[in-house]
């Protein structure tokens, strides 16, 4: 008999859904029906691949009501807000479609008399993909897309908080007509999950989850000469000038904060204010912040839905309660949220202030529906807390000085830098983390590369 899995939905805490493992059998199936496929769809002509792709995310697209209640079921986002990834990610993988010509376009190099030479991007095979449930189609399309356009078959692995996303996925390219076996998908343990990875006809690993997670991959891959992204977590900051659009600025990281219950590697965890805007920018935060409603996810007017896991609410309560005991207040009384008391999923929005970073609040993952709060005295000591951080996927300044907005940004150690903007993934430029934020690079033209190989053709015309 089969194993079998369960998807505890954090609405309520009840089996939405029990699924399958797949067993050796059908992971070498699996296996094998995609390195077959792939052997001729690297060579289908790119202008083909790309229509396969806009085929596939106008069928997501035409299956956004399903797809955005499931979502909701699984992993509590507000019904209000899920149809809005299905619409990103449709919109990403279309703007991913429209870069690959150019992006896997053969390299020139200078013209040599009596010989014809060029690098050609060539595809790597089976690309294993693993994705996190917080975002589970904008993460998943981030390797998903660029893979198949470069002429790589694909293996999917979703989290088990969400594996519905998976199913959808294929749906949607069966649907569009993709050749069988170039995109499936698999329900697997950790323990078979690490034996994919070790698996031959396995090319590459893009994986997306905690700090933890990305470690345990790089040990299953040290053995093998195999390429691996790792998108993982983020602490990521907000700086406040004194000259930053007030209100604009107020919405935007409040938003930025708690959207999605503060579950995204690079939602706002930490926001320094000049000193000249602080007493004033925390009391409109805390006004603002007040307005969210923290309820059931599957009715409209609930802004704000539970955590996923309990395990994440459990470890956030414990940070704040940690942080509270080293001299931090909590400036938002829980009893304005009383759905607190429905589960332990289920958490108010806070707003922290008398932080600092000795505090494990300001240099740990949160992951969860809190922010921290901190009065700088100027540009330089903004600098320096958002750089005192294990990670650096992105940061933002709100300002109206664009030419000061660069040259901080350059002194900043992440992979994106904002201006009054955060928590965005623009599919034309690169997204990339550096320290524990992880290693390699998705979307834009450069995402590309790490998907494919260079060859270089070096052929003498004359003799």
């Amino acid at each position: 008999m089969k194993n079998k899995f369960q998807v505890i939905s954090p609405i309520d805490n009840h089996v939405y859904v029990e699924l399958p493992q797949h067993d050796r059998y059908e992971i070498d199936a699996v296996l094998h029906h995609a390195s077959e496929a792939q052997k001729e769809w690297k060579n289908t002509r790119i202008e083909t691949r790309i229509q396969f792709i806009k085929d596939f995310a106008e069928k997501l697209a035409a299956n956004s009501e399903r797809i955005s209640e499931e979502l909701s079921w699984q992993m509590g986002r507000p019904i209000a807000y899920s149809p809005f990834e299905v619409k990103g990610a449709v919109e990403r993988t279309l703007g991913m479609a429209d870069q690959a010509c150019d992006a896997l376009a053969n390299v020139k190099v200078a013209e040599k008399q009596g010989f014809n030479r060029f690098i050609k991007r060539e595809a790597l095979g089976i690309i294993f993909v693993i994705p996190a449930w917080n975002y589970p189609y904008l993460i998943a399309v981030n390797s998903i897309v660029p893979a198949l356009l470069a002429g790589n078959a694909v293996v999917l692995r979703h989290s088990a908080q969400t594996p519905l996303v998976a199913e959808r996925f294929f749906d949607a390219f069966r649907e569009a007509g993709l050749p069988e076996g170039l995109f499936q998908y698999l329900h697997l343990d950790h323990g078979d999950t690490a034996k994919v990875i070790q698996d031959p006809r396995v090319q590459f690993v893009a994986f997306t989850g905690s700090v933890k997670g990305g470690y345990e991959i790089q040990k299953v891959t040290q053995e093998r000469f195999i390429g691996v992204g790792l998108e993982l977590g983020g602490k990521d900051s907000a700086y406040v000038r004194n000259d930053a659009p007030f209100e604009f600025t107020v919405e935007n990281l409040v938003d930025g904060a708690f959207f999605n219950s503060g579950q995204s590697c690079c939602g706002i965890e930490r926001i320094y204010v000049h000193e000249s805007r602080y007493a004033k920018f925390v009391e409109a935060f805390v006004a603002l912040t007040k307005k969210y409603r923290l309820g059931n996810p599957m009715n409209q007017e609930t802004t704000l839905g539970p955590l996923a896991k309990r395990s994440g609410a459990v470890f956030l309560n414990k940070q704040i309660e940690h942080a509270v005991l080293a001299g931090a207040q909590t400036l938002i009384d829980p009893s304005l949220f009383p759905e607190t008391d429905v589960s332990e999923n289920y958490c108010a929005p806070q707003v922290l202030i008398d932080v600092d970073h000795a505090m494990p609040f300001m240099m740990e993952e949160s992951f969860g529906p809190a922010v921290g709060i901190m009065k700088v005295k100027d540009d330089a000591e903004a600098i320096r807390l958002m750089n005192d951080s294990p990670y650096g996927l992105t940061a933002s300044i709100w300002t109206e000085n664009a030419e000061l907005a660069v040259a901080i940004g350059d002194q900043i150690n992440t992979g994106t830098w904002f201006m009054n903007r955060c928590d965005y993934l623009d599919p034309y430029l690169a997204w990339v983390g550096v320290k524990d934020s992880g290693r390699g690079c998705t979307l834009s033209k450069v995402g590309f590369e790490q998907l494919t190989r260079p060859k270089s053709f070096h052929l003498r015309v004359e003799i």
